[in-house]
């Protein structure tokens, strides 16, 4: 049983500011969670079949890994981001989104929802590379995901601190009382993550249950005032990287709740609500996400590949095919992790001189492999055919078909 309802009053208020009905003292329903470590979880054969068939389609995708494929390593986490993103009703196009990381990369500050979104993914990012890398991952190590994630939102100050107030999700913005849910007191909230903490410090469950239960409980604490469904998407992938079953390629898991979003909302009430049943259930909702987005995952690498290898033939078709050493070929290497580049960035990534750089472009663009977004001289920028068409698929959810340039 994950919890239970403990029925509250919200004291009369005269002089608040809201409608008189808004005014009276009124009574709600507030969630009370039982402590992860108090679960005893069963799996049946069917749904430990599944838990394992994910878990096993999350280590085929880590195998596809390798230093070669760190590139591509980056495209996921960045889609992952940017699907968790739009869970939250964060929307931003592909294409909008990249010329957004162009700015940013060259001083210029993006829009507000860019901002946001790009700092989801800074936010992921320091999960999976540092968060996740903590001996013992604590409070200190959520703070920083949430500080990292709403360090530029318009209300960046409460990034990185728990909530000293009761929230709510849905019903008005007044009280509590008709809300659709309304999560644990912030008295309670020290104890709470203390318990899901040590949680994630312990292998005594299977990575994949384990991350689940992690995800369905922070959801539940709610302890931030906002960021949290960001944040506790993250800490999937910090349990996936402690357990070791996601070193190099984390799942593009939000793809597959963006795509089904009232389920996945669905699958965390019954998580609360339905006690050893709903458990299961979301397990089951998680498994099988787990489990698409992996594949979906192993099936745009190959995309993704393929996709270099015809960069790589075009380059080869030019009258003067560049040497094996020249930087076209090392940009190519590097594109998957900038569908947009321009000079300078090229020149970080490759740790080729300007000069070699900028003949490399002038190659890349005259075999069509990248093509100019502007005709001015001054902060140029180019976009890898192709790439950002794969991203955008994957992204919906879509499965890849055969239909490279």
């Amino acid at each position: 049983m994950p919890g239970r309802y403990e029925s509250r009053i919200w004291p009369s208020d005269p002089i608040r500011d809201a409608p008189p009905r808004h005014r009276r003292a009124c009574r709600y329903d507030v969630h009370l969670p039982t402590l992860l470590s108090g679960l005893e979880i069963r799996l049946d054969g069917a749904l430990a079949a599944l838990v394992s068939e994910a878990e096993q389609a999350l280590i085929a995708l880590n195998h596809e890994g390798g230093p070669a494929l760190a590139r591509l390593a980056r495209l996921l986490l960045r889609t992952e981001s940017i699907a968790s993103s739009k869970v939250e009703g964060l929307q931003l196009g592909v294409r909008d989104l990249a010329r957004a990381e162009a700015k940013a990369e060259s001083g210029t500050p993006p829009g507000a929802t860019a901002q946001e979104v790009l700092a989801n993914i800074d936010a992921m990012v320091l999960a999976v590379e540092g968060a996740a890398e903590r001996a013992d991952f604590d409070e200190d190590g959520i703070l920083a995901i949430h500080r990292r994630l709403l360090e530029h939102a318009a209300h960046q100050h409460i990034a990185g601190q728990f909530r000293e107030s009761q929230n709510w999700i849905g019903g008005n913005d007044y009280t509590p009382c008709g809300a659709d849910f309304v999560p644990p007191p912030p008295d309670l909230i020290a104890p709470l993550l203390r318990d899901l903490c040590e949680t994630i410090n312990t292998d005594l469950l299977s990575p994949l249950v384990q991350a689940a239960l992690v995800h369905a409980q922070f959801e539940t604490i709610h302890p931030f005032d906002d960021g949290n469904g960001r944040t506790g998407r993250a800490l999937v992938h910090v349990v996936f990287k402690r357990r070791g079953i996601a070193r190099e390629f984390v799942p593009p898991i939000s793809v597959v709740f963006a795509g089904a979003r009232e389920q996945y909302i669905g699958g965390l009430t019954r998580f609360r609500n339905d006690g050893d049943d709903g458990v299961l259930a979301w397990i089951e909702h998680f498994a099988m996400a787990t489990r698409r987005a992996s594949q979906l995952a192993r099936a745009y690498i190959a995309q993704v590949r393929l996709l270099q290898e015809v960069w790589r033939t075009k380059l080869r078709a030019l009258p003067t095919v560049p040497r094996a050493d020249a930087a076209a070929w090392a940009i190519i290497d590097h594109l998957p992790a900038h569908p947009m580049i321009s000079a300078p960035v090229a020149t970080a990534v490759t740790h080729r001189s300007k000069s070699r750089v900028y003949e490399a472009i002038e190659q890349l663009t005259a075999a069509g492999v990248l093509i100019p977004l502007s005709s001015g001289q001054r902060n140029r920028w180019w976009e890898a055919t192709g790439l950002l068409d794969l991203v955008e698929k994957l992204e919906s959810g879509e499965s890849p078909r055969a239909s490279l340039p």
